[in-house]
């Protein structure tokens, strides 16, 4: 890890040049793991001419030496937590609960998911050189994550977020730029960007300039490399030529009508909003929709859905956004189908909310395969309408305890 400063005038580069990966495990399989670490020089297939389909070709030979990596460009803030029963009425004082500092910002927290659910990931962001950027390079560390592109900064503080948790699970967040917003190079140097070209996958978000991300995605474009773009972060309006580099836009509802410029309330209003981002240039657009689930759409096609995966009790849904969209793309690098990419992100969303903290509450593989998830079939209701929670997949033939001891097939109706 580099330092660099906010006042020098050189060029300088973005990411280093080295092509080893430091990973923290071993891969015996796409989806079983020895935690021993390796360290391996990706030999990277060629890219895929059909991503319009969402899925690498799956006649690619996956192997530990050829994985190519989820590289996530983006944000690292400390995330200061305030435990309040309300928000504060415009001049009133109210006490917090509690309060602590920890690691968050969405570009760390999707390259924290990533690196947990085992998949190799890069992050490419930058730091100040103080405590609260030695709080979050540990984190990623610990998370199994490449630190040797993140940029230790003079001249600016690390980023941080004052994040307003509600006894709800429920928050509100005011966000201070910080090293996120400044010292970036006007340009990335071309031999920078090869690891981005060698990628499997590319994560952006609206945390850092959009200078920044038009310069990745484009190179990530012109080699054929997929680009999700999160559109969480600043509400200034998009830039079209960074829409017009990006393969799946992310919003959720309300940065979806802030996009577009229109209602998102019921799911027809939804749909009509994704009509007008295909007019932008985007073709593929996955939807968060809260308590509702999600859904993914793509120009021509119907648009594939998702429920809520319930979790048994909602802590904190700071980072459930940034994990689903990590998710998802990690579903979708590994070669898995439409469908199965939202299933695998909205488990592993599921598990987040259970957690205080973004990045403490990243959920790992090992979490998704025990059944320790709630999966919830798509047609399995109890009486009162709601869906019914169960440990399987669709399918399968399960008993239901909670209800009455009931056995049922899931995708049945009770």
């Amino acid at each position: 890890m580099k330092a660099f400063s906010c006042f020098s005038h050189s060029k300088h580069s973005l990411f280093s040049s080295s092509q080893i990966i430091p990973i923290p495990y071993k891969y015996e399989s796409i989806f079983k793991f020895n935690q021993n670490p390796v360290q391996f020089t990706p030999k990277f297939p060629p890219k895929t001419p059909n991503f319009p389909s969402l899925s690498l070709n799956s006649s690619q030979n996956l192997t530990p030496e050829n994985l190519p990596p989820l590289v996530v460009v983006g944000s690292a803030n400390a995330d200061i937590y305030v435990e309040i029963d309300r928000l504060p009425k415009e001049g009133e004082t109210i006490s917090a609960k509690s309060g602590q500092t920890l690691a968050g910002g969405k570009g760390a927290n999707q390259a924290v998911c990533g690196g947990k659910l085992l998949y190799p990931t890069y992050f490419f962001g930058q730091i100040g050189e103080d405590a609260n950027g030695r709080l979050i390079s540990e984190e990623l560390k610990n998370g199994g994550v490449s630190l040797d592109h993140l940029r230790n900064v003079n001249g600016a503080p690390t980023g941080h977020a004052v994040v307003m948790l509600q006894s709800n699970g429920e928050n509100s967040i005011i966000i201070v730029g910080g090293a996120n917003m400044s010292c970036w190079p006007e340009e990335i140097d071309d031999a920078d960007l090869e690891i981005v070209r060698n990628a499997g996958i590319v994560l952006l978000q609206r945390e850092i300039p959009d200078s920044v991300n038009i310069q990745v995605a484009k190179a990530a474009r012109n080699a054929g490399v997929p680009v999700i773009l999160d559109a969480g972060g600043m509400d200034s309006p998009f830039p079209p030529e960074l829409l017009n580099f990006v393969d799946i836009l992310s919003p959720n509802e309300s940065e979806l009508s802030r996009l577009t410029g229109m209602p998102t309330e019921s799911f027809e209003q939804v749909s009509q909003a994704v009509t007008k981002c295909y007019g932008m240039g985007v073709k593929k657009v996955l939807v968060k929709l809260g308590d509702k689930g999600s859904a993914l759409f793509v120009e021509g096609e119907e648009p594939v859905k998702q429920p809520i995966i319930s979790a048994p009790k909602v802590l904190d849904t700071t980072g459930a956004g940034d994990t689903f969209t990590a998710a998802f793309a990690v579903a979708l690098v590994e070669g898995q189908s439409k469908q199965e990419c939202l299933r695998f992100a909205a488990a592993a969303a599921s598990l987040c909310v259970q957690v205080k903290g973004a990045i403490p509450s990243m959920p790992d593989r090992d979490s998704l395969n025990s059944g320790k998830v709630l999966a919830v079939g798509p047609d399995l209701r109890d009486k009162t309408g709601n869906h019914i929670p169960v440990a399987v997949k669709e399918g399968d033939t399960v008993l239901l305890p909670e209800y009455g001891g009931t056995t049922v097939k899931l995708g049945e109706k009770e």
